[in-house]
């Protein structure tokens, strides 16, 4: 089962990035940022499940990611513990849940993607 630490591990060793946490109100939430651009590429927040849509006052580990392909968005939030964004941009981002319903590899997959669609031009041109 994914958590946040096995994610934050994963991320600084694979893409140097670590955590920052800009929210007073929010202290948990932490964005991951590309060195160079410093666009974002990963929200990770704890979020109160009813508000996904998930009927249950528990709240839970999630990690927001950028698909830039439509179509492709469209396919994968049919699949369990993907939806639609949590409070940005629908139609580009999408969160994942973080309770072990997505396999940690897919997690990686789409961290790839995200970390990919919000690169500088010159990082696109090495993958």
């Amino acid at each position: 089962m994914m958590d946040r630490q096995t994610l934050y591990d994963h991320i600084k060793d694979k893409y140097k990035s670590s955590p920052e946490y800009p929210w007073k109100r929010y202290p948990s939430n932490a964005v991951f940022r590309h060195t160079d651009n410093r666009k974002w590429f990963a929200l990770v927040m704890t979020v109160e499940m009813d508000k996904l849509g998930l009927h249950s006052p528990d709240t839970v580990d999630v990690v927001n990611l950028k698909i830039d392909d439509l179509f492709f968005r469209d396919m994968i939030i049919q699949e369990e513990g993907i939806m639609p964004a949590y409070h940005m941009n629908k139609m580009h981002w999408i969160t994942v849940l973080l309770d072990g319903t997505v396999p940690d590899n897919r997690v990686y997959d789409l961290l790839d993607m995200s970390y990919l669609a919000t690169a500088s031009s010159k990082k696109k041109e090495k993958y």
